[in-house]
Parts: structure tokens; sequence; C-alpha cells
């Protein structure tokens, strides 16, 4: 009997995680872990696969950004997914970075909120990623290894 293929699913509260949301069909059936940065979304990803609430962060917060490191390793290191996804920002570049670590494959698609360039956690994270996917085709453009697909929302 073949494995179930393991998901992580990462993105921060807000506009990353409803364009996460809206190819959720693309993993239908799979084994899903849920990773967000707000409790106001804790019910409603619960209802999608196990779900993880790390907190916010960003590079001007040390310290959160460093709790945040640490939540998604224990998750990765927790969960072994063989797969990791996500739209940003920070807590998704701390999942993608220890995924990719632990043996996961990468997908990073950069918020369609970046029309000139990619995110920071986009530059950071695609070096490590298997797929960086940008919603724009002149962003897409302007980078080796980044591909345009189209848009999500």
């Amino acid at each position: 009997m073949m494995k179930k293929l393991k998901i992580c699913l990462a993105a921060s509260a807000g506009g990353h995680l409803s364009q996460l949301l809206a190819i959720q069909e693309a993993w239908t059936g799979r084994d899903l872990v849920w990773v967000s940065t707000g409790e106001m979304v804790r019910e409603k990803l619960r209802a999608l696969g196990k779900t993880y609430i790390v907190g916010e962060s960003n590079r001007r917060q040390l310290f959160k950004t460093l709790a945040v490191m640490g939540r998604c390793f224990w998750i990765v290191w927790k969960e072994k997914p063989q797969l990791v996804v996500s739209t940003g920002a920070a807590a998704g570049f701390w999942i993608c970075l220890w995924g990719k670590l632990l043996g996961a494959k990468v997908i990073w698609l950069d918020s369609i909120a970046n029309a000139e360039c990619l995110s920071l956690s986009g530059r950071l994270i695609r070096p490590f990623a298997d797929l960086v996917l940008s919603q724009w085709p002149d962003v897409a453009a302007k980078y080796p290894n980044v591909e345009y697909r189209g848009e999500v929302i």
C-alpha cells in the first residue's frame, strides 16, 4: 500500500492564507498540516486538517522571529511532511526552510501583492525551493528559476 502524501501548507493569516485556500483543490484527499499566524483562522483551518498557529513576526522583531522559527522547526520535525507549500510570509519561509533541510520538497507561491519583485521571503527561499512561482509574468522574468503559471485570485 502506498503511503499517503503529507503536505504542510503555511501562510500568514489574511491575504497570504486566502491565496493558499484559493488553490486548495490541488491537495484534496491528502494528509494536511496547516500552519498560520493568527488565532482567528484556527477553526477554519482545523476543518481542513491538523492546524498549528505560530504567531506573527518580522525582521524587525528578533525575539518574536526566533520564537516563530523554533515553533516552525518543531512542527516540521514532528509532522515530517513530504511537501511544503507556502504563500508567505515569515512563518512560511521558516516552514519551507526547515522542511527542505529535513527532506521535503518545497513550493513557494509568491503573493499576488508582489507586483514588481519577489517578496523578501520569496527571495530568501528561492535557492532552496524546488519550485518558485510568481503571479506576475514580469516578476518571474526577473529571477532565475522563478516561473509564472497564472494568478490564483
